[in-house]
């Protein structure tokens, strides 16, 4: 059998300048980037204000409902850039922060580390190397390789240790993690993201932009003045959760969306429920599942087997919705 060898290229062959070639690049392809980092994605802007500064890219970690920054380097990793991608986290709230360099000094990995250990559970420092590599004459391509990122495991018992970790959120946790096992065996193609919350939803990226597939796990405490009542009603929504960032964009989708409700349905195979939230900035489209409580561990494979039919379905009444446009 004859192999080619992978060969080094170049990075500054490919993008000759960081902010005119390279972040708008990311911005169209950052796939790649949800690729090495292990989690769903969307990236909005580049050039994002800062006070006086400029941030490269910013968008939303989908896995972990956080607001994601990269800063881009095509040179080595230095102090001014450490320095910057701190200024830009505090100034934008950011709890994924990404920095992206063609190679790092070992101080830079370390400070890294550092700042996984010491952060918050929700806080996640990645350090990337941008490398660009081909075989023989073929395309030049885009290798994205890992080179410092948070400690999830070691996060995740901190969390799970945390003492005032609610029955609640454990239970959300251990639900999210059976559905990511399955999730990872059954629909790998799904979800890049391998980290489960303890929060009573997960947000998965959609096949269409801005439109992502978000699984809530609703309760409702019933309650009246000056009396408590300990009834609660639980259920599962599985949902197409709407959100550009503008109320404007959000109501467009909705309604371009609900003119073809009846071929949406159709193809979803049962009625929907179609949810404006007026007083809300996002919409939705969803079917619930009553009778469902995460507290019912024997439960769990009944409750994702409908999950995952509901996904199905979402995704082909998408597909033929993008068709007819």
């Amino acid at each position: 059998m004859e192999l080619g060898r992978l060969e080094r290229v170049e990075v500054r062959t490919v993008w000759e300048n960081e902010a005119r070639d390279f972040t708008p690049w990311l911005l169209d392809h950052h796939d790649h980037l949800a690729e090495a980092l292990g989690i769903d994605l969307e990236i909005e802007q580049s050039e994002h204000p800062v006070g006086d500064f400029s941030l490269d890219l910013i968008g939303r970690d989908l896995t972990n409902d956080a607001v994601l920054i990269v800063e881009n380097q095509l040179g080595g990793t230095d102090h001014n850039h450490l320095g910057q991608i701190l200024t830009y986290a505090a100034g934008t709230g950011a709890s994924s922060i990404v920095w992206i360099a063609t190679s790092f000094r070992e101080e830079h990995r370390q400070a890294i580390d550092w700042l996984n250990e010491q952060t918050r559970e929700n806080v996640r420092f990645f350090g990337i190397e941008l490398q660009v590599v081909r075989i023989g004459a073929s395309l030049p391509a885009p290798l994205f390789k890992l080179v410092a990122q948070p400690n999830d495991l070691q996060k995740q018992v901190r969390s799970a240790t945390r003492p005032d970790r609610t029955e609640r959120e454990i239970q959300n946790h251990n639900f999210w993690t059976r559905y990511l096992e399955r999730l990872r065996e059954e629909h790998p193609d799904w979800s890049k993201g391998g980290t489960p919350s303890i929060k009573n939803w997960m947000e998965f990226k959609s096949p269409i932009n801005w439109m992502n597939l978000k699984l809530p796990i609703n309760w409702i405490n019933l309650r009246r003045p000056g009396i408590r009542l300990n009834l609660t009603h639980r259920r599962l929504r599985h949902e197409i959760y709407i959100d550009t960032l503008d109320k404007t964009s959000n109501d467009s989708i909705f309604e371009h969306l609900l003119q073809q409700r009846k071929l949406f349905e159709t193809e979803y195979g049962r009625p929907l429920q179609w949810e404006p939230l007026p007083d809300a900035r996002a919409c939705r489209i969803a079917e619930y599942r009553e009778d469902a409580d995460v507290a019912s561990e024997g439960r769990y494979d009944e409750f994702i087997d409908w999950f995952f039919d509901a996904g199905v379905r979402l995704r082909r009444a998408l597909s033929a919705v993008v068709r007819m446009a």
